[in-house]
């Protein structure tokens, strides 16, 4: 069974290549990764939607019918950003937490001054709470999601000004 730090890493590489589609498969695992349909499927007897392998757009063809309102939810929501911001980004598809527990203090506010290393918030995928660092050193300008909500692959989370 692949790990999903495994599964991120294959999807960053499709994603950042020029192909269009990509398949592994040892024992019983199968990744199967396609850039025109916009989702990363990833089989282990049942298929199991993964993440969209391309920056999220409106699906003119779904894959699977629950799939696609969250994928055009998200991009109805996106805000415009301003650029000389750095966007800490959802390396996973999931469910976004600003505390590790409902009884905690969130890990970041605007405001907050961050470092590279520092965790800004959990992203839940498949039952795995998953750590996102900030990546850069800087001030926390905006939380573009609300605690609970489903992130995307690649979608928004928090916007940094550097220092």
């Amino acid at each position: 069974m692949l790990k999903i730090q495994e599964i991120r890493e294959i999807i960053k590489l499709v994603d950042s290549s020029s192909i269009d589609e990509f398949v592994y498969e040892v024992a019983d695992t199968k990744v199967k990764l396609k850039k025109h349909s916009g989702v990363a499927v990833v089989t282990e007897a049942p298929v199991v939607k993964v993440a969209p392998v391309a920056a999220p757009a409106p699906v003119a063809a779904p894959a699977a019918p629950v799939a696609a309102p969250a994928v055009a939810e998200a991009v109805q929501a996106a805000p415009a950003v301003d650029a000389s911001l750095y966007k800490i980004t959802s390396p996973m598809v999931g469910t976004f937490y600003q505390a590790p527990n409902p009884e905690s203090p969130a890990f970041v506010k605007v405001g907050d001054k961050v470092g590279e290393e520092a965790v800004v918030c959990i992203v839940e995928a498949m039952k795995l709470f998953n750590e996102i660092e900030a990546e850069v050193s800087g001030e926390i300008v905006e939380i573009l999601v609300k605690d609970g909500d489903l992130v995307e692959y690649g979608q928004p989370l928090f916007l940094v000004k550097e220092n």
